[in-house]
């Protein structure tokens, strides 16, 4: 396979990836914007960008301050707490 196209199949798995992990994460931006990620874009002028439930506009994943984790989400808590049993 040509080096290029290697690479095009490179960007595109890791934007995939990005896409699994951030859709339907919560998360906090550095602006104090907060919600769920409804959408992530690859924009050839400024790189991956999030689409926020209930907010007009994209925003860099680089603003992305605080984002919900797996471990989170499996324990069935927005916080990282154990709940009582």
């Amino acid at each position: 396979m040509p080096t290029a196209k290697v690479r095009a199949s490179t960007i595109l798995g890791e934007f995939e990836k990005a896409r699994a992990e951030l859709v339907g994460k919560a998360v906090i931006l550095t602006d104090g914007k907060a919600g769920t990620v409804e959408g992530v874009w690859l924009d050839e002028m400024h790189g991956l960008r999030i689409s926020i439930r209930g907010h007009d506009g994209k925003w860099p994943i680089s603003t992305i301050k605080l984002a919900e984790r797996d471990e989170m989400v499996q324990r069935g808590t927005a916080t990282g707490k154990r709940q009582a049993r």
